[in-house]
């Protein structure tokens, strides 16, 4: 697959779009129009706000199932995120959580979305969903039997999990890179909102050898100067909400807000790797 670029810009920012729950999930409320228009009202503040992608996610099916989602959740994504891509002309990622990187690239493939964010594409990680195995392998295989040119963002240690062992947080980005063939990394804190250590990111940065290191979670105005100095870019929700809190729909002037404070960040730092967009290897 040759080398293509995604993101229009260096040190991309790319804000959440999380769907209310969706048929077959606990808290299913029983009417995919309303999930459809909190979702069209989202990514129409992101857009408007000046992020520069989004990702689709079904954040409120929780308690989430570990690996495949019913057949359900993938048909009501896929309407939704074809829906909203007629809306923005920003590129589109989808995560199908907990960890169903197969249907994400399914959705995506057909929708022709751009990329896919993926939980755990290596190792073992114990969740509070048990423990979820990387099938890098299956993935792969998949999407060159899909002949998709979808991109793979993939979580290194990822939030809300503990590795079994103890793995090297260089080795781990090394490995989901070279191994696993992830187009990018995401480092995130221990929980959604919690952002992670500059230090690490600094270290995935160095053992990421040039591919994409983006910030996962946790990410605000106050601390996106710091950390934007060690990634390439930024994944950013509960900050971008109304007060904060993640229960709440997007908040565009919280958005415009996060997108200035970034911007002028990347201004003051001025890294040597923010002359040219990012771009996705594979």
């Amino acid at each position: 697959m040759k080398r293509e670029q995604i993101f229009q810009t260096p040190n991309p920012i790319i804000g959440v779009v999380h769907l209310l729950p969706l048929p077959s999930s606990p808290r299913w409320g029983g009417s995919l129009k309303a999930v459809i228009d909190r979702a069209e009202q989202e990514i129409t503040a992101l857009a408007s706000g000046g992020v520069d992608g989004v990702i689709v996610e079904n954040f409120f099916d929780a308690p989430f199932t570990k690996n495949q989602v019913d057949p359900a959740v993938v048909s009501a994504m896929t309407l939704i995120v074809q829906r909203l891509m007629n809306l923005v002309t920003l590129p589109v990622g989808i995560n199908v959580l907990r960890n169903d990187a197969q249907s994400a690239l399914a959705i995506a493939t057909c929708v022709q979305a751009q990329f896919i964010r993926v939980n755990v594409l290596t190792g073992v990680m114990a969740t509070d969903q048990g423990l979820i195995e990387g099938q890098a392998h299956q993935l792969l295989r998949y999407r060159r039997e899909l002949n998709s040119e979808v991109k793979i963002l993939a979580d290194v240690l990822v939030k809300h999990g503990r590795p079994l062992g103890s793995p090297n947080l260089t080795t781990a980005v090394q490995e989901t890179l070279e191994r696993g063939l992830a187009d990018g990394v995401i480092l995130s804190g221990w929980a959604t909102g919690s952002p992670p250590l500059l230090e690490d990111l600094e270290l995935a940065s160095a053992a990421a050898q040039g591919k994409p290191v983006f910030i996962g979670s946790g990410a605000n105005w106050d601390n996106i100067s710091s950390l934007m100095q060690a990634a390439d870019g930024v994944i950013v929700s509960s900050s971008l909400k109304r007060r904060g809190q993640i229960e709440q729909p997007i908040d565009p002037i919280r958005v415009s807000q996060f997108v200035e404070a970034a911007r002028q960040s990347l201004v003051t730092v001025a890294k040597p790797q923010a002359v040219s967009p990012v771009k996705l290897h594979s």
